[in-house]
């Protein structure tokens, strides 16, 4: 059975993610070439610029990518503790430890905000952040947390736990910086209690 077009452009699409995803990784956004990147998955630069646009645009892909996975990955640990608050304190010390991951610390942390910009503005950061907006609400509905607006709570925990993987990202020694990140986000987000538990 012949495949439609949509379903080859999906299979390039797979295929140049996943390819950008490891010469990003390995030899940085900047080093990385596109036609070496192209030929290894037996396509044409010209593939690349109909899927993405231009290079940044294949750097956008993978690092939404990387960053939903992250996303996932630190809410699925969040849900394992049984409620709400545990959740996410869990949840943000899973995504700033993610940050000693070579390949999240140098595609998203590191090339993705030289690249990309400001994190805050990017589609992966947007759900998540409506994720822990959802979270705050049913906390402060609990009365577990301060009555305060929601959406400002939850941008300022996101951005603390951004801020907190970017620092040991950028650290010259990530695994001494990884507990004291932790340590400050938790008494950061304590700091919402209504009554301390």
């Amino acid at each position: 059975m012949a495949r439609t077009r949509r379903e080859t452009m999906q299979e390039n699409r797979v295929k140049l993610i996943a390819a950008a995803r490891k010469a990003f990784a390995e030899k940085g956004y900047s080093a990385a070439s596109m036609d070496e990147l192209t030929a290894d998955v037996g396509l044409t630069r010209g593939a690349l610029y109909h899927n993405f646009g231009d290079k940044r645009g294949l750097l956008a892909a993978v690092v939404d990518q990387i960053d939903t996975e992250m996303a996932a990955r630190a809410k699925e640990i969040g849900v394992r503790t049984g409620n709400d608050w545990q959740g996410l304190l869990a949840e943000g010390a899973a995504y700033i430890e993610m940050a000693l991951n070579p390949e999240v610390q140098r595609i998203v942390l590191l090339d993705g905000p030289a690249v990309l910009g400001d994190p805050s503005q990017w589609p992966s950061q947007s759900s998540c952040l409506q994720v822990t907006k959802g979270t705050v609400e049913r906390l402060i509905k609990q009365g577990i947390l301060k009555p305060l607006d929601a959406e400002a709570a939850a941008r300022l925990l996101s951005g603390a736990a951004l801020n907190a993987a970017l620092w040991i990202a950028a650290s010259e020694s990530p695994q001494s910086v990884l507990p004291k990140a932790v340590e400050a986000f938790h008494a950061l987000a304590a700091g919402l209690l209504l009554e301390r538990l």
